[in-house]
């Protein structure tokens, strides 16, 4: 496996490694823990009534906003055009 298995995606995105690790990793710690959350109001119906829908809204505006939203628009346009 070389470098370039490490950095191909994150360029893709307009980051370097540790900045796509950065941002993974917040990514998937914000959804254990919403996960939970979701998990023990299964459980517990009166606690963390709307934690799971807000997280999913909120990671959803971080994903697709800013920068990584012109990225994955073009590759969306160039992937409708093969």
């Amino acid at each position: 496996m070389s470098i370039d298995a490490f950095t191909r995606h994150p360029a893709t995105v307009g980051e370097t490694y540790g900045e796509h690790l950065a941002f993974a990793s917040g990514i998937g710690s914000r959804l254990i823990l919403a996960g939970l959350a979701c998990l023990v109001h299964g459980f517990f119906p009166f606690l963390f009534e709307r934690t799971g829908s807000r997280t999913i809204i909120a990671l959803h505006a971080r994903v697709t906003g800013g920068a990584r939203a012109r990225i994955n628009s073009a590759a969306d346009e160039v992937a409708a055009t093969r």
